[in-house]
């Protein structure tokens, strides 16, 4: 049998999409809940391996995009996919909260080795980082013995109604909702590109001390009295919000805020975590150590499953307290087995390696292009921001989706993030030769859209 060289470029043979696909599309509206947030352009995939996409016309698409961050191995890594293979012939489920089996332990004692949480930690295992977030929540509850919680604008941890609460990257997110289930207190986050109170370009100093003064001198002295407050939920990077990094100072300083009024603080490494910013997770950027750290996304490189994990003297609620019965499946624990095994083999390296080499081509474009105005990231969780000109930096939603279908029509999968940005986050296989190719087709992109 004769294995095919992969390709090296797109391929584009009908209208997008074909036929097959306009058919795909055309049941989907008609049976398929019409609350999936899709873009403009419409992707119906057949199959993929590696960093490429063919879809059900043949079209074959260079994928920087790995399933919103989830395909961090590349699509049907041969290992992952023997992982996946050898377990389903095995136990494909016992159910893990009334039953045990050693993939769930060996799984939890691998994250008490790698999750940046000072001293012992336990796990519970979940479907989805928004299950995740919820886990971290009513742990937070129970430990503290508080029922408020503060986030920030721009963020996201999930659509279920207690992640929903803390959720505030759009408002079509939350619109229709009523009440949202749980109190939380929303503060801007410090966004250097626009300074979280004046929009003004800003400092990474000057930006966290403008929202840890907020916190700590007003809000705390207002309708937030510290001892009411259970956690502090934040992203190291906002993912939904615009791929935004956090300053060091501010997440050090929310690390000091929490330790000084008993409050837990929830990092939500669901995008951001398992190597995708050139670490195994971004908070390790900033030497941040959290009380409980919300995994999902890239853990399994495609297969349900979410994660939190805790300090264990946090984690010691009583049986029946929390429990989900296909949390922590075996075929999903065998494949994030597999999964870390690969990033910690090079992939997490990789990731820091061609991640500078995208971020460098990208600041390239931005001097070419006044419509870019800011390129930000760590590793391979990169955003590109839309504005209308460099001096007046007004943001540019209608110019970025226009970017975001041109480049899909080249055969480049990108999708936005935040108001104005394309997220990159490809597979953290991908190549600098791969990069090279995105590139030139997103620089061909933007140039077909600003005209």
């Amino acid at each position: 049998m004769t294995t095919l060289a992969p390709p090296k470029r797109p391929l584009i043979k009908t209208a997008l999409p074909g036929p097959k696909g306009r058919e795909v599309v055309a049941a989907d509206h008609q049976f398929v809940t019409p609350s999936y947030p899709r873009p403009d352009y419409k992707l119906v995939a057949d199959h993929a391996r590696g960093v490429w996409v063919t879809d059900v016309d043949g079209n074959t698409f260079l994928d920087c995009n790995a399933g919103v961050a989830v395909c961090s191995t590349g699509h049907c890594h041969p290992e992952v996919v023997r992982a996946i293979q050898d377990q389903a012939a095995r136990l494909i489920h016992i159910c893990g909260t009334d039953f045990y089996y050693d993939l769930m332990p060996k799984l939890a004692e691998k994250f008490d080795e790698i999750v940046p949480i000072e001293g012992p930690t336990r796990t519970h295992f979940a479907n989805s980082g928004t299950e995740a977030i919820e886990s971290a929540l009513k742990l937070a509850i129970y430990a503290t013995g508080r029922e408020k919680f503060i986030a920030f604008f721009n963020s996201f941890h999930g659509r279920t109604l207690g992640s929903l609460s803390l959720t505030s990257s759009k408002a079509a997110q939350r619109r229709g909702f009523k009440r949202q289930a749980l109190d939380v207190t929303h503060v801007p986050f410090p966004n250097i590109y626009r300074h979280p109170f004046t929009g003004e370009q800003t400092d990474n100093e000057t930006a966290s001390r403008a929202v840890l003064d907020w916190i700590e001198n007003r809000l705390f002295n207002t309708t937030l009295p510290p001892e009411e407050c259970a956690g502090i939920v934040v992203e190291c990077v906002q993912g939904e919000g615009g791929y935004v990094p956090a300053p060091r100072e501010f997440l050090q300083g929310l690390r000091r805020i929490c330790d000084e009024h008993g409050i837990m603080l929830i990092v939500d490494e669901v995008q951001s975590g398992m190597g995708r910013t050139g670490r195994m997770f971004a908070s390790e950027h900033y030497d941040l150590k959290a009380d409980i750290v919300c995994i999902a996304k890239g853990v399994a490189s495609g297969l349900p499953l979410g994660a939190c994990v805790a300090r264990a003297d946090l984690m010691d609620w009583k049986p029946g307290a929390h429990a989900s019965t296909f949390g922590g499946n075996p075929v999903a624990i065998a494949a994030a087995l597999k999964t870390i095994e690969l990033l910690e083999g090079g992939l997490v390296r990789n990731s820091a390696e061609v991640g500078g080499y995208l971020q460098e081509g990208l600041r390239k474009l931005a001097r070419k292009h006044d419509c870019i105005g800011d390129v930000r990231g760590l590793g391979l969780m990169v955003g590109v921001e839309f504005i209308e000109d460099k001096v007046s930096r007004k943001p540019a939603p209608e110019l970025r989706d226009r970017v975001e279908n041109a480049a899909f029509e080249r055969g480049l999968i990108l999708l936005g993030a935040g108001f104005n940005t394309i997220r990159w986050s490809p597979p953290l296989i991908i190549t600098r030769e791969n990069i090279d190719v995105a590139l030139e087709i997103f620089d061909e992109a933007i140039r077909a859209s600003c005209r």
